[in-house]
């Protein structure tokens, strides 16, 4: 079963994109689905992120991130649609109505979060986080102590989410129902599982740290990694690109 987050090869033009350029380019398509409020111009990105994601051979992921950041986005939408009684009436409530207004806001919700997780998932999805620190090292000179912060706390995730898994297998075949009841009744279980947790994440924690100094990790710099991420034609193209997304999703916002 594959883990989170996982390193999938492949020979798609987003996995040959320098690392920065797929991290700093999802960035700007997300900031760009956050600034207009415009539905066509939102259901063009979300159609865009779904040629992306068709384009690495990972439909079936990105239908899953969908489907999970639906479910999120409809709750907020939800609100929206309850508590924005403005424009025309569509449904009556006991409180006010819901409205045209509460309706296109409760919709670019949906398609803005829909839009904006894409290029940011399948940019994590498709490419190894040793390359995304290394490049952030080599190309943007962030020191290495960050970058390589930044990798262990991905990198601990998966780690973390098995070790939960664990503890749930042991405490369920010990009889424990975590299904059952409602939701006061399963966090009325799931809070004591935090402290086998927290204990294992320290000592995981200490010994990678004690790993890292063993290996020299002070003496690490930015000369020190010997591979190369040169920046191609490619690159500038797809910077070019998403800017002008972003430009265009402002003129949308600022001329609408």
């Amino acid at each position: 079963m594959r883990g989170f987050l996982e390193y999938v090869p492949g020979n798609s033009l987003l996995h040959r994109l320098n690392p920065i350029t797929k991290l700093l380019g999802a960035i700007i398509f997300a900031a760009a689905c956050f600034c207009t409020s415009n539905l066509p111009f939102l259901l063009v990105m979300l159609m865009a992120g779904v040629a992306m994601a068709a384009s690495c051979g990972m439909m079936q992921q990105t239908s899953k991130l969908m489907k999970a950041v639906l479910v999120f986005s409809a709750i907020l939408a939800l609100i929206q649609l309850l508590t924005i009684p403005s424009g025309t009436m569509l449904i009556p409530l006991p409180w006010g109505y819901v409205g045209s207004d509460g309706a296109g806001a409760a919709a670019t919700t949906i398609l803005r979060l829909e839009a904006a997780a894409i290029p940011l998932f399948l940019t994590f999805y498709v490419t190894k986080i040793t390359d995304m620190t290394n490049a952030a090292v080599k190309v943007l000179h962030v020191p290495y102590r960050y970058a390589f912060t930044f990798s262990s706390t991905v990198h601990f995730i998966p780690v973390f989410l098995n070790d939960m898994h664990g503890i749930m297998e042991a405490q369920t075949a010990r009889g424990v129902e975590f299904d059952a009841g409602g939701i006061a009744n399963k966090v009325r279980f799931m809070v004591p599982l935090c402290v086998p947790l927290l204990v294992s994440s320290v000592r995981k924690t200490n010994s990678a740290a004690i790993a890292a100094e063993v290996r020299g990790f002070n003496l690490r710099t930015r000369t020190s990694g010997f591979r190369e991420y040169p920046m191609t034609a490619t690159d500038y193209a797809a910077f070019a690109l998403v800017a002008g997304l972003l430009a265009a999703s402002i003129c949308l916002t600022v001329l609408l």
